[in-house]
């Protein structure tokens, strides 16, 4: 055999092999678990399940059956940072996906594809910075989704705040609408958090400075966000490409601090269903274990 052809049979051979691993991966769910130390002294540990762009769509049976088997964590709340949806007749997918979980008290945002109907993209665009919203996008009927959310007795945080009792203590929880698509209006959930309350914690889908800066400034004790992915396609040893927002790369998923505040971005659960691939990016929902600071 001539050595090119030898050479481009390898290199198809190659590509195949990475996207049959990445399609993989994608449906590959992993529990992360991370300990937070931001209660007051001497608070025995509350325990959050985060989980963030679940992108359901119908027939995802594998990825509905993992998230209802998150109840046997037994958390303390759950709090999920957007992009439930990634098709119009998912809602009743993602609600028997929480549904085991609707007795654990909980809080919600949206993110953008729970408001837009999904559209191929090309991937290249990413790397010149944060995707924007395609005109002609048909809209998904999230309201939906948030009477049948809401319903079940979790709070909508999409420019709201309100308050969680959890095991007999006070979360003081606000939230924005997705920044990614300037839905965002801090403005008009800003200000002190309760000081009198066990916990602050501020809930967005897209991790954009401007939120995170405000809410860093009126101190937040924890930050939650989603829409990253975790970059979704990362290189091992350097980390995510991208974050599809102003988040520095290296904050793309885990825990992070921004002016002083914990944050936890989570790389998800799902992806577009025109691009269901991950490499070194596995998806994820996560249990954070929160301590007393002493």
């Amino acid at each position: 055999m001539h050595p090119l052809t030898r050479l481009a049979l390898g290199t198809v051979a190659a590509g195949v092999a990475t996207l049959a691993y990445a399609r993989w991966e994608a449906q590959a769910y992993t529990l992360r678990r991370a300990e937070v130390p931001v209660l007051p002294s001497g608070q025995p540990p509350l325990r959050i399940l985060h989980l963030s762009d679940l992108h359901l769509v119908p027939g995802q049976t594998g990825k509905v059956r993992w998230v209802q088997s998150l109840r046997a964590l037994r958390p303390d709340a759950v709090v999920v940072t957007g992009d439930f949806l990634s098709h119009r007749d998912a809602i009743p997918h993602v609600l028997d996906a929480l549904d085991p979980l609707f007795d654990v008290p909980g809080a919600f945002v949206l993110g953008s594809n729970d408001y837009y109907a999904p559209r191929p993209l090309n991937p290249a665009k990413y790397l010149r910075g944060p995707s924007q919203l395609e005109p002609k996008r048909a809209m998904l009927p999230w309201q939906d989704l948030v009477d049948g959310v809401t319903a079940n007795g979790w709070l909508d945080l999409g420019n709201a705040r309100g308050t969680l009792t959890v095991d007999g203590r006070t979360i003081d929880i606000r939230g924005v609408d997705d920044p990614h698509i300037s839905r965002d209006r801090y403005e008009d959930v800003s200000g002190p958090f309760d000081a009198g309350a066990d916990l602050a914690l501020g809930v967005t889908h897209a991790p954009y400075l401007r939120v995170l800066d405000g809410m860093a400034g009126d101190r937040a004790d924890l930050i939650l966000a989603g829409h990253t992915h975790g970059g979704q396609l990362c290189v091992p040893g350097f980390g995510a490409l991208v974050t599809n927002c102003d988040l520095p790369r290296s904050k793309a998923k885990g825990l992070s601090e921004h002016e002083g505040v914990a944050i936890h971005v989570s790389a998800g659960l799902g992806t577009s269903p025109y691009a269901p691939v991950r490499i070194a990016c596995r998806p994820e929902a996560t249990l954070l274990t929160l301590t007393s600071r002493i």
